[in-house]
C-alpha cells in the first residue's frame, strides 16, 4: 500500500494512492481521519486497508502538488550523522564509535512538492537525500532481529541543513530545524512492499544534475541497528520518522561548496518509493504572532 496526504477542498485527507487516482479514506466511518492516527491503530487496521485497497473502485484525480507529507506533523523526528563511509571521508573526518543522532523538531516538516525557505538569516543552504523510516508500534528494547515488526513503512526524505548555524551549536539540531527544512514523501510505503530496504538505489538532484548518488547498502550502520540502539534509550511510537543518513555529494563538501539559491529545485528519488522535489523560494522574515 501507498498511503498518502492530500490535500482536497479545504483540509486535508488521507487516502490510498492507486496508479488510476486516490481512494478517499476520510469518507468512511470506519477508518481515522489522517494517517497518524491510523498509524496508532495499525495493527488492527492495516487488514482493513489491505480489503478496501482491493475491493474499492472509487477515485479522485489528485494532483502531485496537492500532496502533503504523510504525517503531517510525525511525533519525533530523528536522523543518524555520517551514516555513509563516503560521506564521512568527504566530511573529513572518521566513522563514528557510536551511532550520532540528532532531532530535527517537527515543525520542519513539510510536503513532498511544497517550496523549501532560504533563510533570511543564512546562504547556506545544503540537501541531503535520505530514506525515511516510518515506525508502527510503540516499542522499547528492540533487538535488532526484531526491528522490522515496529516499521510501518518507508518514505523519501530530503534532510535540508543550514550549515552555518549547524556547525555554530553544541548540536545539530537548531541548524536542521528550520521551517519547512523537512520535506517527505510523495507516501508512505509500507513495509511489506519493500523486499530489502537495505538495497534501495537513492539520488539527489539539483536543478537535473544528480548531485548524489548511492545505495541504502551502503550504510554504516543498518536500519535494524538503528531501531535496536535508538530504543534502548526511549520509546519509539507510530508516526515517529527516522532519516537514515546521507551518501556523499552534499554541497558543503565540494570545493568551492555548492549551496542552494533561490529559483534551484532539489530532487530526491528513492528506488521502489517515488520522489519528492522542492523549489527554493526565499523567506520573507516577517514577524508572525498568533
Amino acid at each position: 500500500m501507498k498511503l498518502v496526504t492530500f490535500q482536497y477542498g479545504d483540509r486535508p485527507r488521507a487516502g490510498l494512492w492507486k496508479e488510476d487516482g486516490v481512494i478517499d479514506l476520510s469518507v468512511r466511518d470506519d477508518i481515522p481521519a489522517n494517517i497518524l492516527e491510523i498509524l496508532q491503530h495499525w495493527q488492527q487496521l492495516r487488514p482493513r486497508l489491505q480489503s478496501i485497497d482491493e475491493t474499492e473502485t472509487t477515485r479522485l484525480t489528485v494532483d502531485h502538488t496537492d500532496l502533503r507529507q504523510p504525517i503531517l506533523r510525525p511525533p519525533k523526528i530523528l536522523a543518524i550523522a555520517l551514516n555513509y563511509a563516503a560521506h564521512v571521508a568527504e566530511s573529513a573526518t572518521v566513522k563514528p564509535a557510536v551511532q550520532m543522532w540528532f532531532n530535527k523538531q517537527s515543525t520542519c516538516a513539510n510536503g513532498p512538492y511544497s517550496p523549501v525557505a532560504l533563510p533570511v538569516v543564512s546562504d547556506k543552504l545544503d540537501y541531503e537525500g535520505e530514506l525515511g523510516v516510518v515506525i508502527g508500534r510503540r516499542c522499547r528494547h528492540v533487538p535488532a532481529s526484531r526491528a522490522k515488526e515496529v516499521i510501518a513503512g518507508y518514505t523519501v526524505v530530503n534532510d535540508l541543513s543550514v550549515r552555518d548555524w549547524q556547525r555554530a551549536a553544541q548540536t545539530f539540531q537548531i541548524g536542521k530545524s528550520f521551517d519547512t527544512h523537512g520535506p517527505f514523501g510523495p507516501c508512505l510505503v509500507t513495509a511489506d512492499e519493500i523486499d530489502d530496504p537495505q538495497q534501495l538505489n537513492l539520488r539527489t538532484l539539483v536543478n537535473g544534475e544528480i548531485r548524489q548518488d548511492s545505495n541504502t547498502r551502503n550504510m554504516l550502520y543498518p536500519i535494524a541497528e538503528q531501531i535496536e540502539h535508538l530504543t534502548k534509550a526511549f520509546t519509539l511510537e507510530p508516526g515517529d520518522l527516522l532519516v537514515t543518513g546521507t551518501p556523499a555529494g552534499v554541497g558543503a563538501s565540494m570545493k568551492p561548496p555548492r549551496f542552494l539559491k533561490v529559483g534551484d529545485v532539489v530532487r530526491v528519488e528513492i528506488e521502489g518509493i517515488g520522489a519528492i522535489e522542492n523549489p527554493i523560494v526565499a523567506e520573507s522574515g516577517e514577524t508572525r504572532i498568533e
